[in-house]
């Protein structure tokens, strides 16, 4: 497998993982929001070419995507992971594990504070993601508790906090 950013090429394959990973057994016609979602990041201003990586398996087939945008942390520039997901015939491989180690050590190489991301905290405290609340910064929906995390980067500094804001996009969806 190879982990590698997303090249013009990608884009309907990039769908297609997220239309596999996210969509309802019985109804393959519905649209998942997240294929949505990666349409409207991709026309938004918190699109980061650099940072939405594709997995692809050894005979070339795109079989992993994982992204980030431009979000915010209080007043501070921070990112917003969104979606990550991995076609189902390729799940419980290593593919999800090595996209997440590939976009946290690609946004930390670019020097980002923090990755900010909403869900379930069994799964991602091993790739270092805490609740947000433990670094003074808050959900943007207070009921998402300690499913709301982050994980501090390089040039984390704790002066940073505030609310997280999630680019538009994710607004619509």
């Amino acid at each position: 497998m190879l982990v590698r950013r997303e090249e013009p090429r990608d884009v309907q394959a990039v769908r297609e993982v997220a239309a596999e990973a996210f969509g309802e057994v019985g109804r393959p016609a519905a649209v998942p929001a997240e294929v949505t979602l990666l349409d409207e990041l991709r026309l938004s201003g918190a699109w980061l070419p650099a940072l939405s990586l594709v997995a692809e398996s050894a005979t070339g087939e795109v079989v992993g995507h994982v992204l980030c945008t431009r979000g915010r942390a209080g007043g501070t520039p921070a990112l917003a992971l969104a979606p990550v997901g991995v076609r189902p015939s390729h799940q419980r491989r290593g593919v999800g594990q090595a996209l997440m180690h590939a976009v946290l050590g690609a946004a930390d190489a670019l020097g980002e504070p923090l990755v900010g991301l909403l869900g379930d905290p069994a799964y991602y405290e091993r790739f270092g993601f805490r609740p947000g609340a433990e670094h003074g910064i808050a959900a943007p929906v207070p009921e998402w508790g300690r499913h709301f995390q982050i994980r501090t980067l390089a040039t984390w500094q704790a002066s940073i906090s505030g609310v997280f804001v999630y680019p538009e996009p994710f607004d619509h969806v």
